[in-house]
């Protein structure tokens, strides 16, 4: 398995090449952003990681410009900052998982081994159809009655999870393992901000609603409530 790590601090970058490599990874370092995206594929990268703040090109652009360009290879974010805008922002762009500085290297290959595990799975569905809603998986494109609606990378993945799984209440924690992963951050509330945003963008301009809430359980993508 080959691993892109993006990291302008030489000191971090060095620790992260010798420890992946000690547990068996090719490692190619890059330390911008833009020497980076001129470098990466699917034929020489499974995994990224990489830090925020990066000079040429910063890790949110990275990771935006990666996943509409490769959007199958995982990537886990690096940061020094640690608020609940910071990781949203993270997810937005397309980041898969994210860990804040100063890391212990134990967990960062308990999560490299995660996401690259999760990528052994079987192909997706290239249309999943529900009621009036239509998303194509190949495309990361959604729909309803024919009107496109854009979401982002982690909008897009909750919903698809949603909609794999319609008349079926999905409990915070299923949520948060098959969207956010294995390390999901309990103490956050990270799955009710994106149901919000979800709302907006798929319910708010229909008679019909979707989305649902049930009460101390989870959600639930239906339309008979």
């Amino acid at each position: 398995m080959q691993i892109a790590v993006i990291e302008d601090h030489d000191r971090v970058a060095l620790l992260l090449k010798r420890g992946l490599e000690n547990q068996g990874y090719t490692v190619s370092v890059y330390t911008d952003g833009e020497s980076a995206l001129g470098s990466i594929h699917p034929d020489n990268c499974d995994l990224i990681i990489t830090d925020i703040m990066l000079p040429h090109m910063d890790g949110i652009h990275l990771s935006k410009r990666i996943k509409e360009l490769y959007p199958d290879i995982p990537i886990l974010m690096l940061t020094a900052l640690g608020t609940m805008d910071e990781k949203i922002n993270g997810f937005d762009a397309g980041a898969d998982d994210y860990m804040t500085k100063p890391f212990d290297l134990r967990e960062v290959y308990a999560r490299v081994k995660a996401r690259l595990q999760g990528k052994t799975v079987a192909p997706p569905e290239k249309i999943i159809q529900y009621d009036n809603l239509t998303i194509d998986v190949d495309k990361n494109e959604v729909f309803r009655d024919a009107i496109k609606i854009e979401l982002t990378p982690k909008e897009f993945k909750l919903l698809k999870f949603l909609a794999k799984n319609p008349e079926k209440v999905l409990t915070r924690d299923e949520i948060a393992k098959n969207v956010w992963g294995h390390f999901f951050d309990t103490g956050t509330n990270y799955i009710d901000v994106y149901i919000v945003y979800l709302r907006k963008k798929i319910d708010k301009n229909f008679t019909k609603k979707l989305i649902h809430t049930k009460a101390g359980v989870g959600f639930i993508l239906s339309n008979q409530l």
